[in-house]
Formats: structure tokens, sequence, C-alpha cells
């Protein structure tokens, strides 16, 4: 069996960027100083009077998007999630997110799979931070085909949109042909009855895994891909509860403030539903290799296995 293509979804950002800006003059990019970790130096080389490093100074870089899409351009700023929801929050609030204007920030090295850079740098604080601001959207895409649209569908949005990817090469389950990414629309990847695995990231792949190893128990989960955190497609969510009566959310993220909150407050107004949140519990991460930290984290499909068949009982 031939091996599963990997590629990290900061990849895809950086590629996104240079297939659009083919099609768009309006389309710039502000970096904070990273531009080889983000990806966007791909975008550089292509358009190098496109491209402005606005150096290690994100709240300063995130101002300035803001005045160039006042101006009418199209900017994506480009920096570490730890670097632009936590550093530049305020500057994200009050001149992107209060004007709504149309700014997309593009936040790579998001959760713990960022490894051995650590705690510092590891930010599982992103969708809680920018979840709180009106109007912003929030996407977290889970392989290569789906960031690449994401991308994509977020330059056509009006208004400010998170994008999270990641530094860690994650299989690329997708397939291209026929794919379609729509902002505030998931996906049903694998149909079943006695429980809905709601998952994002990086995540998804997992549940995935997950999902048909627990059908070899005869445990028959549906496995949903929630890409936008925020809008939440209260449709899907509210029939897979009803359908499977029993959720399990799935995210890299902390388990305060993210997918899981987000799903467990549209549940419990509209559809009380027993939930199981599996993600970062409350606690900073540390340094090591990205693969063996998500196992020590809990963010593996031998773990969702483990709750769903307990869930389950």
């Amino acid at each position: 069996m031939a091996d599963v293509k990997k590629i990290a979804t900061r990849d895809s950002y950086g590629n996104a960027l240079k297939e659009l800006a083919a099609q768009h003059d309006d389309l710039i990019v502000f970096d904070a100083d990273l531009a080889g970790a983000t990806k966007t130096g791909v975008f550089k080389k292509e358009y190098p009077d496109r491209h402005f490093n606005c150096g290690i100074a994100e709240g300063n870089m995130m101002a300035v998007a803001a005045g160039a899409a006042a101006a009418g351009l199209k900017p994506f700023a480009s920096t570490f999630a730890m670097f632009a929801a936590g550093r530049a929050f305020e500057q994200i609030r009050n001149s992107i997110g209060y004007p709504h204007l149309n700014v997309k920030i593009g936040a790579t090295h998001g959760g713990i799979s960022v490894g051995e850079d650590g705690a510092s740098h590891q930010c599982c604080e992103d969708f809680a931070l920018m979840r709180s601001i009106p109007g912003m959207t929030v996407i977290c895409p889970s392989d290569d085909v789906e960031a690449r649209a994401a991308v994509k569908a977020a330059y056509e949005h009006e208004g400010p949109v998170y994008l999270r990817f990641g530094r860690l090469a994650v299989p690329v389950f997708h397939q291209e042909e026929g794919f379609r990414f729509e902002i505030g629309k998931g996906e049903v990847l694998m149909d079943g009855t006695d429980v809905a695995i709601i998952a994002t990231g990086l995540m998804v792949n997992e549940a995935l895994e997950a999902g048909k190893a627990l059908a070899e128990q005869g445990i028959h989960a549906r496995v949903i891909n929630l890409a936008t955190i925020k809008p939440l497609d209260e449709e899907l969510v509210l029939k897979a509860a009803r359908e499977c009566g029993k959720v399990v959310t799935c995210e890299e993220h902390s388990v305060i403030g993210g997918l899981g909150e987000a799903v467990c407050g549209l549940l419990s107004e509209k559809c009380p539903t027993p939930v199981r949140r599996i993600g970062v519990n409350d606690e900073y991460g540390y340094s090591g290799p990205a693969a063996e930290l998500l196992k020590r984290f809990g963010l593996s499909s031998e773990h969702i296995i483990e709750v769903v068949k307990e869930f389950c009982k």
C-alpha cells in the first residue's frame, strides 16, 4: 500500500496565496519577520512588491493591514497563532473587528503540534480569543486540499477571517476533484447513528481513523469535519445530535472556549445532548516531538476510541 501523502497546512497557505495573487491584483501579504516559517515566502518570491515585512511588531502589522483594507485592498496578515491571536488581540479587536474590515489573518503554528518550540509557542487559546470578537469568522482546515480552498473562500468573504494552519505535515484525505468548501458548512465523512464525532483541524484525520476502528468493533460513528468553528454549522450539529444521541468533539485546542464549547453552547439551548470534549485540558504544553505530544495530550485516534467506547457503554 502506497504511503499517504502528508502536507503541512502552512505550506498550503503559502501556495494558495501565490495562486490567488495571479488572479487578483488587490491581494497583498503582510508578515512579521516569519515569511520562511509561515510559508508566505512562496508568495514573496513571486510577488516581492506585494509582500511587506513589518518586523517583529505584530500589533503594528494588524493596524497596517487594517489601513490597507480601508483603502480597498485585501490584505493577509501572517504570523504564528500565538502572536496573531495573543499578542495582537487588541489591534485585531479594535482596528479590524470593530470597523469590520476585510483583513484575513493567516495564523500558522497553532496548537500542541508546534512541538519542540514549547509552551510559549503552542497556542491552544486562539479559537476562544477569535470567537469572542463580534463578526470574526474562524476557520481551521483539516488537510492541504481543504486549506487551499479555505484561503480562497476567505479572500472572497467580506469581513475579517481568522485562519489557523499547522506546522506538522498531516495526511491529505480529501480528493481535490469535486471538493467544495463553503464557510459555515461542515461535512459528514462517515455515517453512523451510535455517536457523532465532530472534529476540526488535524483531529479530523484522527477522528476518521477512530471511526474506522470503532466500526470494526460494532460501534458506528458519524464523523463530521467542522473546519468553520464560527459561524458553526448549526443545522448539521443539531441533526447529528438528534440522530446519534451522543456527541464527542475533538480539537487541537483548549477544551475551554473552542469547538467543544461552541457545540455545547448550541446543544444546551436547542437540543440537550450528552457530550464529551477531547482537547487540551486546562494546562500548558511543553517541548517535545509533535507526534509524541499529541498522544501525550490525548489528541490521537487511540484516545478517541477509548472515550467513545466508554461513552457508548
